[in-house]
């Protein structure tokens, strides 16, 4: 059999027909992806990853990526509720959870998720006022996922998240804000100051009252000092006379000493009636009795001296 021979030529061409054929018949569909039979056209069937089988000529199939994706929002103007004009930008992630919806219910998914995200977020920005847009991203964030992930339903796709990549106000409005950050320091700061000023003005007044207290306290306490220490100079002092006064007494008299202390009270009595201005002079009637009493005491006082 040459090459010549028709019958060769034959079986080359089939040969070469059944490799094609089979190389055709076989796909891979790779671990990230789901694959999509048409037959004729229209849906079959889904298949999983890894090596597949289809009809050639009769059968095709479509690969779709299972994996998260992104859709970045073109920065656009958003008017606020208080008439701002802002640019706002975004960006949304979201993953395939219907493949068939995917590929057969939205014809570009990234040019319509782009759209609607641009909507509304224009919706959203919209119904805020500028300093609530500016410190309100978490719900904006949280209302637009809400929102497109029920809007792409539809589509067979789950938004993940939704993230406001900036918001920025016009440039005057940015120079005022700025400006009045500056002022709002200005005044913390002096009213910190203030406060401190304040606070340092009691401490200091309390400081001198608790000084002063402490003076008084410490001065009343040397006056009960000095005082316990008088009253006690006083009674020692009455104490040693009282017992001086005794001793003279039991030593002039070892009985009843009545007599004797009358007539010592006379003689003080005496003594204060005749100073020197009285022209007339009464003695008691029990005179000569007190003047026994006086000698004795004399003749008594008198031995203890000779003593």
């Amino acid at each position: 059999m040459t090459f010549d021979d028709p019958l060769l030529i034959v079986l080359i061409v089939i040969g070469a027909a059944l490799l094609i054929y089979a190389a055709a018949a076989i796909k891979i569909v790779s671990q990230f992806e789901k694959g999509l039979i048409e037959r004729f056209g229209r849906y079959d069937r889904m298949v999983d990853p890894g090596l597949r089988f289809i009809i050639p000529f009769i059968e095709r199939i479509k690969r779709v990526d299972m994996r998260e994706q992104v859709v970045d929002v073109p920065p656009q103007e958003v008017i606020t509720k208080d008439n701002v004009v802002v640019t706002v930008d975004a960006v949304v992630y979201y993953q395939a959870t219907d493949p068939v919806k995917l590929k057969y219910n939205v014809a570009n998914f990234i040019l319509a998720a782009t759209k609607l995200a641009q909507t509304n977020l224009r919706n959203v920005v919209g119904d805020l006022q500028l300093d609530e847009a500016l410190t309100s991203r978490d719900v904006i964030n949280t209302q637009l996922r809400e929102i497109l992930d029920e809007a792409t339903d539809v589509w067979g796709t789950r938004v993940v998240r939704v993230e406001i990549q900036r918001i920025d106000p016009p440039v005057d409005v940015t120079e005022a804000m700025h400006r009045q950050m500056k002022a709002e320091r200005i005044r913390r700061a002096v009213v910190t100051e203030a406060e401190g000023e304040k606070r340092s003005a009691i401490l200091t007044a309390e400081g001198v009252k608790q000084s002063r207290i402490l003076e008084a306290e410490g001065q009343a306490a040397a006056i009960r000092e000095v005082a316990e220490a008088e009253k006690f100079q006083k009674l020692t002092v009455a104490e040693g006379e009282g017992q001086a006064i005794e001793r003279v007494f039991g030593a002039i008299h070892t009985g009843d000493p009545t007599p004797d202390l009358i007539a010592i009270r006379y003689l003080d009595a005496l003594g204060t009636i005749a100073d020197g201005r009285a022209t007339k002079l009464f003695l008691p009637t029990e005179f000569s009795g007190i003047a026994s009493s006086i000698g004795a005491l004399k003749e008594i006082w008198d031995g203890n001296a000779e003593e």
